[in-house]
This record gives structure tokens, C-alpha cells and sequence, in this order.
């Protein structure tokens, strides 16, 4: 498996809003392993940060749309495949407005900032989720339909069919992700004419012009509406070519609204949170079906990953064994409940326990069927996780770990004398203020046994007297 990518230094990028028509800043900036996409609203008190997650997408009209706490980024699909396009896994987006800037349309500008930045390799290998069987979805409605089945890297085909002649039906494919710069980043967006007097009368695209859209005349065009968009594009003259679309542009390819729409699919799919090694046929696609499919394979993808146990080789020297453990947490026996850590990081910390039947609990809690409880199973991985938090601060022995909340808490199976444990927690978000929020799993006999997410605090000793 390669390693993650980020890029190599902050790069900045200036074009209009679509909608706004006001001046957008877009600064990519590097960002560390395991961290992903980000839009980072620099416009906004606290610069609030939008992961690039499904599970934040709100609207689809006229782009993918992402709102977290009332913070939105609007078109962010455009961004997102060049970041995919050019094998990016970790990518912060500064930005100064809701939305990124247009440019031409297409992707072509935001690949160039970032082959511009450089591209450099971490020294974490990389997450993918390897399609083993077919996983399709269908929006009845529209005939809309999205399938990605296993194959030995991502690929992409589109078919489009709008029902209009003068676009009439299209294909395009992908065969490897690496000729997305050439063979997909300059598709420019496309709208119908109908659509576009729509978004002129509700006053919207301020920042269009005709080089960044294709304009499909799909009707009639009367000579009001000439002059309407001679206005709105500060055109002496408006004119139908002979291929069906407004003048002043000349089409890249001749199926560029399909390659678009690929484009798209690229762009919404990084939503789903990881690699895919598969090949998606989507048909008729849009941001709608897009996300959905994202949402759902999310959720595949955070399920197939709760249930994949990590494999260790507990022979080796632990990164800290006991006595390093009780040099950090303040806990010992009976309720020190971690006899070792194997990985130590600034987002994720494994740890490992050995049940035996002479634990003190085990004297009253069944001692004639023993079953590690529940609680101390959560208690174990919260230890785990306070070393992770405490390992943020130069003296750890001066503070204390509490809990605040525990969420979404499963037992799986049961934990029984000889059994041993293995903890895992990863921030959910960064650590801000001393406080930690992780999912955190446990596992035993290669199963997934416990699972929670998990909130603490960590408090200077001084403080609590």
C-alpha cells in the first residue's frame, strides 16, 4: 500500500465567487497524516473548520454544500477533485467566503496551485477501501443510478442523458486515477439556458461569465433574454453557435459535460472519507445521488473499519510498558487497567491489557460465570486514551484525566479471564482546551468486543485542591 500525500508548502489561489461575484482568497496548506480535507473558514472568528465528510453535506442545488455548527462552504466539489485527482490524501482550504472561487469552471486551476505547491510523501501508509462485492443505489425519481463494484484500482465511468437533444447522450471514462489532470480536470461546468435565466432572476451567479460555464440553448432565445445576459455577462453581443452553445466559448471535447460530470463524481465521493479501489458506473449522476451514495458508503467504510481488527505483534518491546505507564497516569492497582501502549501518536494511541482470573473484580462480579465488566472494559479504554491526552503536556505527572461524556457505548462479546485486550482511540477532533474527544474500540480473539466515543478532560492537580 503507497503512503499518504500532502503537499509541500501553503500556496494561494484568487479568483470570483460564482454566485457572489466577490473576490474569493483560497490558501492549500499542508496538513498531517490521518487528517484529510478540511475547509478552514479564515473569514469567520475562530477560522471554524468543515471536514470534508458526508455527513455534512445539506443541500445539492447548484453544487455540493457542507454546513457544520452554521458554518457553510458551498461548491466544494471542484476543490475536492483536484485534490483526489492528484493522489492528495491530507490537505487543509483556507478560504475567505462560503464558497471556493470559479475560475474557469472546471478543476484545471486549483490541479495547477497544487502541482505548483509540490507534492510530498508521509511516512503513513494510506487507508483504502477495497470493493469486494457490487454496492449499488438508486434514486427512482430520476433514474439516477450509482454502481461501484471491485477492481484493481478506481475507476470511473458517466453516461449522461438530459432528455435534450442538443446535448444528447454522453459518456466518459476514467480508467486510472493518475490521467484525471489530463483527461478530466479541465471539463468545465455546464447549465441549460432555462437554467440560467432561472439563477439570473433570482439573482444569483453574480460572478459568471462565459468562460467559466457552458450554456446549452435548450429553447428558444428571445430577445429579451439576449439582452439579459449581455447585461449580466458585459457582452456587446450574444449569439447561438452552431454545436448549440452560447459564443465566446469553444468546447474542450466534444463530450465535456459528461467528463464534467465525472469531474463531479470525483469531487463528491472524497466525501465518503477514504480511498476507494473500485470502479463506480454512475448514470445520470448529480450531486443528489452523489452524496447519498458518499453517505452511504461512509457508513460501510466506518463499519467495515470498526469490525477489522489490528493486528500486532505483541512479542515486540511494548513503546511503553508499565512502569512509563504509571510515569503518566496517575491510576494504579487495582484501577490501573493498561499493562501496556504499542502505538503512540498525536491522534491515535493502542494499548493492551491481559484479563486474568485474579483481578479484584472478578471476586464479586460472577465469580461463578467471571465476565470483565462492561464498565471497566469503557474505564480501560479511557486509560488508554488519557495517555494519549496527557502525552500533550511536558508534565503529565501534574495532571488529572476526567471523564465528561460517554456516547454510542456497545458491547459486542464477552471478555473472560485470559483473554487479552486490545484498545484503540483516535481523536475525533483536535484537542483543544485540554479536552479530548476519540472513538475509541476494544478487541479480543480477533473480534470487536466494546466500542464508544469518548470525552475528557485533563485538569492540573493545583487546580482540583
Amino acid at each position: 500500500m503507497p503512503n499518504q500525500n500532502t503537499i509541500k508548502t501553503d500556496v494561494t489561489i484568487k479568483g470570483i465567487g460564482l454566485h457572489t461575484g466577490k473576490e474569493v482568497v483560497m490558501t492549500f496548506k499542508p496538513a498531517p497524516v490521518n487528517h484529510g480535507y478540511a475547509f478552514v473558514r479564515v473569514d469567520l472568528e475562530g477560522s471554524p473548520v468543515i471536514e470534508a465528510n458526508a455527513r455534512y453535506v445539506t443541500n445539492t442545488e447548484r453544487g455540493t454544500n457542507l454546513e457544520k455548527n452554521g458554518v457553510t462552504i458551498n461548491t466544494s466539489e471542484h476543490v475536492l477533485a483536484a485534490a483526489v485527482g492528484l493522489d492528495i490524501d491530507n490537505l487543509i482550504i483556507e478560504v475567505n467566503s462560503a464558497e471556493p472561487p470559479i475560475m474557469d469552471g472546471s478543476s484545471k486551476m486549483f490541479v495547477e496551485a497544487i502541482e505548483n505547491a509540490g507534492i510530498v510523501e508521509q511516512n503513513v501508509e494510506r487507508e483504502e477501501y477495497v470493493v469486494k462485492e457490487i454496492i449499488s443505489f438508486k434514486d427512482e425519481e430520476t433514474g439516477s443510478e450509482i454502481v461501484l463494484m471491485p477492481a484493481d484500482e478506481y475507476q470511473i465511468t458517466t453516461l449522461v442523458d438530459f432528455g435534450a437533444n442538443i446535448i444528447g447522450t454522453q459518456n466518459a471514462t476514467l480508467s486510472t486515477i493518475s490521467d484525471f489532470k489530463s483527461e478530466i480536470s479541465e471539463a468545465r461546468t455546464f447549465s441549460f439556458l432555462h437554467e440560467l435565466e432561472m439563477l439570473l432572476d433570482h439573482n444569483l451567479i453574480k460572478g459568471g461569465d462565459l468562460n467559466n460555464a457552458i450554456v446549452y440553448v435548450d429553447k428558444a432565445i428571445s430577445e429579451e433574454t439576449k439582452e439579459k445576459l449581455k447585461k449580466a455577462f458585459n457582452k456587446k453581443d450574444i449569439a447561438v453557435k452552431p454545436n448549440g452553445i452560447l459564443n465566446n466559448l469553444e468546447l474542450r471535447w466534444a463530450n465535456e459535460a459528461a467528463r464534467h460530470k465525472l469531474l463531479d463524481v470525483v469531487g463528491d465521493l472524497a466525501l465518503a472519507g477514504s480511498r476507494i479501489r473500485g470502479k463506480v458506473i454512475a448514470t445520470k449522476p448529480g450531486h443528489k445521488i452523489n452524496t447519498q451514495f458518499a453517505k452511504k458508503l461512509a457508513k460501510m467504510i466506518q463499519i467495515e473499519k470498526r469490525n477489522k481488527v489490528p493486528q500486532f505483534d505483541l512479542n515486540q518491546p511494548p513503546l511503553m510498558d508499565i512502569h512509563q505507564i504509571m510515569e503518566i497516569l496517575p491510576h494504579r492497582p487495582p484501577f490501573l487497567l493498561i499493562d501496556r501502549i504499542i502505538e503512540l501518536s498525536d491522534k491515535h494511541v493502542v494499548g493492551m491489557k491481559n484479563v486474568s482470573m485474579n483481578e479484584p473484580f472478578f471476586m464479586g462480579h460472577f465469580p461463578g460465570a467471571p465476565v470483565m465488566p462492561g464498565v471497566l472494559q469503557v474505564e480501560a479504554m479511557a486509560q488508554c486514551g488519557g495517555v494519549l491526552v496527557l502525552n500533550t503536556v511536558p508534565d503529565p505527572e501534574n495532571y488529572l484525566t476526567y471523564f465528561m461524556k460517554m456516547d454510542k457505548v456497545k458491547f459486542k462479546q464477552k471478555v473472560l479471564p485470559g483473554d487479552t485486550l486490545i484498545f484503540k482511540a483516535e481523536l475525533i477532533t483536535p484537542i483543544r482546551r485540554g479536552i479530548c474527544n476519540m472513538q475509541a474500540y476494544g478487541y479480543a480473539n480477533n473480534k470487536l468486543v466494546v466500542e464508544a466515543e469518548l470525552m475528557a478532560q485533563i485538569v492540573r492537580i493545583k487546580d482540583t485542591e
